[in-house]
């Protein structure tokens, strides 16, 4: 028997209206199963069974799930929530784990209670419980957030275990290779495969990467490095201005500093030997410097650059540069180097010119931000950036003119709007121009983030990176929409083919594209 349900005006009754939904997706590396594709077809099947109807997308993809630190979208997401910028009711993930494997279970429900706070309920579409506010569900779901962030604490233990275990057998684990170094792939019986460049990495798992000796040119200055410094009695700054007058580059393509000299002074790979663990950042948690008993070594790993008795000299005439001053002639040290910079780091330190290194500071003082304690410094009240940014704000309307220039000058058209603050060229395709901050981290290398206006829904995205005085542009990127998938994006000196392949040295090829050209000709 079919039963037919009508309206008192004869007609059929029509379907409810669904509700507005967004879902959020995220994947970091651990398995397919997570992989966005997957969650969002398991998220579209729950709407459709639920009556939800899916207005926004939000994705972090190969994003760790211990913090919100990295994932712009959730970031996003929390922002958008905060500030009522929304227009849905309720939001879908997988399951517990997508929003989050916290190691503290409050941080968790505290994001999910944001949400709550704003009126929208959080679904977990894989789950076998209903978030429905239930003791039963409740418990459930403590207990999810729990082991959530406990596999991903026993998946460190297993990760830092393996390392230590390929670190002792010899391979190398991570990291730049060093000047007159190079990374080998080896198979697993040993066997060479060829040497790894830059930004290079293994795609096989059972591969394993050693070091080997790189270029004899680069080989020979090294050797010439530790003669100068033990039998020369010169400084680091002495070497790297002779580094530099011969027109000698570092392996990053740079030229030579005291701190880069220095770093190849104190390291043990150029004896042979392979070290691991100096530091540690497990779980996303702040850097910590290990004690040296806490290393992991295995010596003559690697085939030496320079004889151990030679090393060994020149780690001992580094340290006695400090064993000399006693902890008060460290700290004027320090209060004279703070006066000088207006800020203090392990580069500015390492740097300065006979003044004991940043990890001599460290061994003495237990850690260098006991030091700059001492003298009276916090590290995180360094307020210089503003007078870069202030700087860069000043100088982006000369960047924009100039930009506008160049087209017209190549026979295109280009006008600022007023209202976005960006171009119109040839009126079809609209750009925004942003200026990105060069900023160094402790080890010396260049790092960029770039800000999007994710709103304007512009075609192209012209990204100054400035230099590492953030006084001149470096070089740029135009990037098209189609990669704009995220508001921030944090570039270095490499970044692999699907964004490097957007950078260019100068703007006149975007000029030669916006250079008209007659129908008949194009044709």
């Amino acid at each position: 028997m079919v039963i037919e349900w009508t309206t008192e005006d004869g007609s059929q009754p029509s379907d409810p209206p669904k509700k507005r939904a967004a879902e959020y997706v995220r994947m970091s590396t651990e398995h397919q199963k997570y992989s966005t594709d997957n969650q969002a077809s398991e998220i579209r099947a729950y709407a459709a069974r639920r009556g939800f109807e899916i207005v926004r997308t939000y994705a972090d993809e190969g994003k760790s799930g211990l913090s919100v630190d990295g994932r712009a979208s959730l970031q996003a997401l929390l922002a958008d929530i905060d500030c009522g910028n929304i227009d849905f009711e309720a939001l879908l993930v997988y399951d517990v784990s997508r929003l989050g494997r916290w190691q503290d279970t409050d941080e968790a429900a505290y994001c999910e209670l944001r949400c709550k706070r704003a009126g929208i309920t959080v679904h977990y579409c894989a789950e076998q419980f209903e978030n429905d506010g239930t003791i039963g569900s409740s418990i459930i779901k403590t207990v999810k957030r729990a082991m959530a962030g406990e596999y991903s604490r026993e998946l460190s233990v297993k990760v830092f275990a393996g390392q230590c275990r390929l670190i002792g057998l010899g391979y190398r684990q991570g990291g730049a290779p060093g000047f007159g170094l190079r990374r080998m792939l080896v198979d697993e019986r040993g066997q060479q495969k060829g040497t790894l460049e830059r930004g290079e990495h293994k795609s096989i798992a059972t591969d394993r990467v050693v070091l080997v000796e790189g270029p004899a040119e680069e080989i020979a200055i090294v050797q010439e490095i530790y003669h100068q410094f033990v039998e020369g009695q010169r400084s680091e700054r002495t070497i790297a201005e002779w580094l530099n007058s011969q027109g000698i580059l570092s392996d990053l393509g740079r030229p030579w500093t005291r701190s880069a000299v220095h770093q190849i002074l104190i390291n043990d790979k150029y004896a042979g030997h392979n070290v691991w663990g100096r530091t540690s950042f497990k779980l996303k948690s702040k850097h910590v410097r290990n004690n040296p008993a806490d290393w992991i070594r295995h010596d003559q790993a690697f085939p030496a650059i320079i004889p151990q008795l030679q090393f060994d000299s020149a780690r001992v005439i580094i340290e006695q540069r400090s064993k000399r001053m006693t902890d008060e002639e460290m700290l004027k040290q320090l209060e004279h180097i703070l006066q000088s910079n207006g800020y203090l780091s392990g580069l500015i330190i390492d740097e300065f010119e006979e003044s004991p290194s940043s990890s001599a500071y460290r061994s003495r003082f237990g850690s260098l931000l006991r030091a700059y304690a001492l003298v009276g410094f916090n590290p995180e009240h360094d307020y210089r950036y503003l007078e870069i940014n202030r700087a860069l704000r000043q100088m982006h309307p000369s960047i924009v003119k100039g930009v506008i220039e160049g087209i017209q000058t190549a026979g295109g058209s280009a006008i600022r709007m007023l209202e976005s603050d960006a171009l119109l060229i040839n009126d079809e395709i609209t750009a925004s121009i942003v200026i990105a901050r060069c900023k160094l981290t402790q080890g010396g290398h260049r790092r960029w983030k770039i800000r999007l206006e994710e709103s304007l829904r512009l075609d192209l995205a012209i990204c100054v990176r400035m230099d590492e005085d953030n006084a001149s542009a470096h070089d740029f990127y135009i990037l098209p929409r189609m990669t704009l998938a995220e508001s921030v994006m944090r570039l270095a000196d490499y970044n692999g083919l699907s964004l490097d392949a957007f950078r260019y040295d100068t703007l006149d090829g975007l000029f030669g594209l916006a250079k008209r050209a007659p129908f008949r000709r194009a044709a």
